[in-house]
């Protein structure tokens, strides 16, 4: 009874974590990053340590864990940080002025450290803590007192995130997701970075009760963020051309209630341009296309629980690695059903008022050309926002093409407005 109590709560109250949300872990201050859906089941892989997932069910969004050994095997224990860091450096900033030691005369030839690995595995054996094994690292240190405070502090702290891994628990949102995605596999968002995706939200007029068409080809990150600021007002249609739907995997993280999932559909241009022209007729293979990739992504959000985005993997071109196990009976999340097809009687009111907004972020299409074909299906004075990655200029001009990290991409923006006249 107590625990159907606690999935309640945690179900109405979205700052603490319920079984089958998806959760954003931080290892050690940002070194790995990792998407994973909480069950009872669920495991995450900490150096060479399996810890269930489980302590962390119940648990308010932006609280700390300690991987810490028991009887049963290394878990995650809940963990106040403290302020021993801050004052720690605070004095070695007024010691600094009057010690003159320096590390000029260390040598590093891996004999310093006198405690062996055998004599750490029995540390852990008889059940010592992380910091426990870091303390006893630094008393057998034959140089950590030659050194200075500074170079002390990063010894510390080098050995605490190999011995006592901290993992932070971030609820998984616009920011967080985007940043995540950014840093380990921008393909997969086409390079799409969070003050550009402010951009585009803001320059395409996205609040309250809006109907935005958008065209997302960064999987499903737009129109995750779209839905998020329209908050479960208005309708996000998430369109494609052709018979084969965009995938919408990173938009299933955000942890959408039932009421905003009711509002994310899809519909094939082909559909919307029928129902302009008064040919409201579907076609089977589309609808065929859009069932079959929506029933794929409930298979995959089913036995693929976590993404890792590890910055010190020496394999920055690695598909993101999925490494959450998950029980059978495990629940399936109310995220799983966004993305269905959009109702015949929602078109008709588009095609009567038109889409207030429109978002495009497809770097692998013909701006242009869809920019054209899409326009017609807005109301008039509605906003759009075109992102991508390259600007092609005149021809024979010169055709920018930048690949670090501080490209933001290009935004079109405009309005679109009434040519006839009465």
């Amino acid at each position: 009874m107590s625990e159907n109590k606690l999935h309640g709560d945690a179900v109405e109250n979205p700052r603490i974590t319920w079984d089958g949300c998806s959760v954003l872990l931080d290892i050690n201050d940002g070194d790995r990053l990792v998407f994973s859906r909480l069950s009872a089941g669920a495991k995450l892989k900490i150096g060479n340590k399996n810890c269930s997932l489980q302590p962390l069910i119940g648990c308010p969004f932006g609280s700390f864990f300690r991987v810490e050994n028991g009887a049963e095997g290394p878990y995650l224990s809940r963990y106040t940080p403290s302020n021993e860091g801050n004052s720690i450096q605070e004095q070695g900033d007024c010691q600094s002025k009057d010690e003159l030691r320096d590390n000029r005369a260390l040598v590093d030839n891996n004999k310093a450290q006198s405690l062996t690995g055998d004599a750490i595995n029995e540390m852990r054996r008889q059940g010592a803590s992380g910091d426990e094994i870091v303390e006893a690292l630094i008393a057998n240190s034959a140089t950590f007192e030659k050194k200075t405070v500074f170079s002390q502090e990063k010894y510390r702290l080098k050995k605490q995130k190999k011995y006592a891994p901290i993992v932070l628990l971030r609820r998984p949102f616009t920011r967080s997701i985007c940043e995540a995605y950014l840093k380990k596999y921008p393909v997969r968002i086409g390079f799409l970075r969070m003050d550009t995706l402010c951009l585009l939200l803001s320059m395409a007029n996205v609040s309250a009760n809006s109907d935005v068409l958008v065209v997302d080809m960064v999987g499903g990150l737009l129109t995750g963020a779209v839905a998020e600021r329209l908050g479960g007002t208005g309708y996000v249609c998430n369109t494609y051309p052709g018979g084969s739907p965009y995938p919408m995997d990173i938009a299933r993280i955000f942890n959408f209630g039932e009421e905003i999932c009711k509002r994310i559909v899809r519909s094939p241009l082909t559909d919307l341009f029928s129902i302009q022209t008064e040919k409201p007729k579907v076609s089977g293979h589309n609808g065929d296309s859009c069932s079959m990739e929506i029933e794929s992504n409930e298979q995959i959000s089913s036995t693929t629980g976590m993404e890792e985005v590890s910055l010190a993997s020496e394999n920055m071109i690695s598909d993101l690695i999925p490494e959450t196990t998950y029980s059978v009976e495990r629940k399936p999340s109310k995220s799983a059903k966004l993305g269905e097809k959009a109702p015949h009687e929602i078109i008709s009111l588009w095609k009567e008022n038109g889409f207030t907004s429109l978002i495009i972020a497809a770097p692998e299409l013909d701006t242009w050309s869809l920019v054209k074909e899409i326009l017609p299906l807005l109301s008039n004075s509605a906003s759009f926002a075109i992102y991508h990655q390259y600007l092609q200029v005149l021809p024979s001009r010169t055709h920018p093409c930048m690949q670090m990290n501080g490209f933001g991409g290009y935004i079109l923006s405009g309005t679109k407005i009434c040519t006839t006249t009465d």
